[in-house]
């Protein structure tokens, strides 16, 4: 039997010889080489996704960020951030798509029109303007007594979140570091003879560490006459479980006054004593209510490094907490559906319509006026942490 196995043996090396003397096992090889099926490839916008990624640390002990997902090509939309939590494993904090299936919605074209399906998932940034600005006749856009143009191919957003939704990046750069990694891209936002009268440079820049996700935008007047402009991030944090446990704390002693039709009226009212108090310490829970409510005289706590938003998820594992590091962040838009699996908690400059009419009586929408050459920078800083005992148990 032994025999028999070594002349098999000797016959398929002499064979395999033979081939190899005449070059057929390199072109078998190169063969399958050349068959070998490929990835493919999803560039949402048009662009790679940049994913920063790094390696936990801290064991199992405490939670902390393992990665995020960027869209260079849809304005950097943040469409994932992911977390370790302990006793849960990898948890996307994001209500978002994956890459695969944001590439196929996000065509630019029918209900995609000026980028309105980033509006739907993951965290888009907002510039020159953010939130809303009314595209009606009854409340048309003004600055500085001049009517602004509707932005034209804005019908599928109506007017929200400003002109990044849709735009691919003029460069980008990124690269890993000890704790994490970085990520940048510049935007060209309007033109002299586009929907938008200024000419506008937006950088958008993205750090990633275990503890934290720094955001930074910096806009910058390449034009030659002053400019408006109005900066935000609309991230959409998933709930999982009982959305009416959720808490959400907020630093803001005011909130937008609305009109029935949800119209800003030009007025700020008081929180304090109203269902619109997320003032204390360890958070309110949602319950029942509905919210589209601008909320506006941030306050900062002694050892916080800026106002500071913080929501706590309805299992009390884990929180998210948004603080604002620059001064010119006055606004935080708080958008949470009664029966949405999401909320959105989103630091402004600028308050709601803040081009409207109705904001001519005196008081400060937020709105950065750049003049020629002139840059503006708007900085937070997202931190995960664990919610103390007094947070989870009222």
């Amino acid at each position: 039997m032994t025999g028999l196995l070594l002349v098999l043996l000797i016959a398929v090396l002499s064979a395999a010889y033979w081939e190899h003397g005449r070059g057929n096992l390199h072109k078998l090889k190169q063969k399958i080489g050349n068959e070998r099926p490929e990835v493919p490839t999803y560039r949402p916008g048009g662009q790679d996704p940049i994913l920063l990624t790094r390696t936990r640390l801290m064991g199992d002990s405490a939670p902390e960020f393992t990665s995020v997902t960027l869209l260079p090509g849809r304005g950097m939309n943040v469409l994932q951030i992911t977390a370790f939590v302990p006793g849960r494993g990898e948890v996307n904090l994001l209500a978002s798509q994956t890459v695969e299936d944001a590439a196929k919605l996000m065509t630019g074209t029918g209900e995609d029109a000026g980028g309105a399906e980033s509006l739907k998932m993951g965290a888009p940034f907002e510039a020159p303007w953010a939130g809303p600005i009314s595209m009606d006749t009854a409340h048309s856009a003004l600055w500085r007594g001049r009517e602004l143009p509707s932005p034209a191919g804005l019908e599928k957003t109506g007017g929200e979140a400003g002109l990044l939704l849709g735009l691919a990046s003029e460069s980008t750069e990124s690269s890993a570091m000890p704790d994490g990694g970085h990520a940048q891209a510049t935007f060209q936002v309007g033109r002299e003879a586009g929907p938008w009268p200024w000419s506008t440079q937006v950088t958008v820049a993205v750090l990633l560490s275990s503890k934290s996700v720094d955001l930074t935008m910096t806009a910058r007047n390449n034009g030659d006459t002053p400019e408006p402009v109005g900066l935000g991030w609309r991230p959409r944090f998933a709930i999982e479980g009982d959305r009416g446990r959720l808490r959400l704390r907020l630093p803001a002693q005011m909130r937008v006054a609305l009109a029935p039709d949800g119209v800003p009226t030009g007025a700020l009212v008081p929180v304090t004593g109203t269902p619109f108090d997320f003032t204390p310490r360890q958070g309110v829970r949602l319950g029942s209510i509905d919210l589209n409510d601008c909320f506006t005289e941030l306050r900062q706590d002694l050892l916080e490094s800026g106002p500071a938003a913080e929501v706590t998820s309805p299992t009390g594992d884990y929180g998210v907490r948004i603080t604002a590091l620059t001064p010119t962040i006055k606004a935080l838009q708080i958008i949470a559906p009664a029966n949405a699996k999401s909320l959105v908690v989103a630091p402004r400059f600028n308050f709601p319509d803040a081009f409207g009419r109705e904001w001519a009586k005196g008081a400060d929408p937020g709105i950065v006026v750049l003049q020629p050459g002139q840059t503006v920078q708007w900085k937070i800083r997202v931190e995960i942490f664990t919610p103390t005992m007094e947070a989870t148990d009222r």
